[in-house]
């Protein structure tokens, strides 16, 4: 028998196989993180930093785990032009949209909106709407990440100047194993 998770995994290929049925899969990552306990076991936090636990990678997406200590945050960031799909699983996360800097720009970003989501909530986000910021609300969180087509690269930007950098994108851990984190 499948484990929640495996079956959410097997939704979500028929969901990203079939063009990427956006309210297919918001659907299937708010019953998931709704109603399922299975995911804590790739949870692994980290004092300096929050953490990307792989639990799924094929041609279509990758899932994945993320867990927030209190105070942590994601750096402003793109998505290498694809759809991004944040599933609440535990707590509350705080995300908040940044215009994309005119080229040659040195000011700093500005901000467009901030929003909030509770457990069970789904936020979806693509470069064609805006830059985004993530972080937990009021004390630690885990959020489940859908990203489709896999990000190997994505543009990190700073917020005061604008300026752009490049970072190769890793893991923590990968498929609930400690230690396995990397690309």
């Amino acid at each position: 028998m499948k484990s929640p998770m495996e079956a959410l995994v097997d939704e979500l290929v028929l969901a990203c196989r079939n063009g990427q049925e956006g309210s297919r899969i918001v659907k299937a990552l708010e019953q998931y993180a709704r109603t399922q306990r299975d995911w804590e076991r790739f949870l692994q936090f980290e004092p300096s930093s929050y953490t990307r636990n792989l639990v799924a990678r094929n041609e279509w997406f990758e899932l994945l785990v993320l867990c927030w200590s209190a105070g942590q945050e994601s750096p402003v960031h793109d998505h290498a032009g694809q759809d991004c799909f944040m599933g609440i699983l535990q707590g509350r996360m705080e995300e908040t949209h940044f215009a994309f800097p005119e080229p040659g720009s040195s000011g700093a970003l500005l901000e467009t909106r901030s929003r909030i989501f509770e457990q069970g909530g789904v936020a979806y986000i693509h470069d064609s709407i805006a830059l985004h910021r993530v972080r937990p609300v009021g004390g630690p969180a885990v959020s489940l990440h859908l990203y489709a087509r896999p990000i190997d690269v994505c543009n990190l930007y700073e917020i005061q100047t604008s300026q752009v950098v490049s970072r190769q994108m890793l893991y923590h851990s990968a498929r609930g194993l400690a230690g396995t984190g990397s690309r």
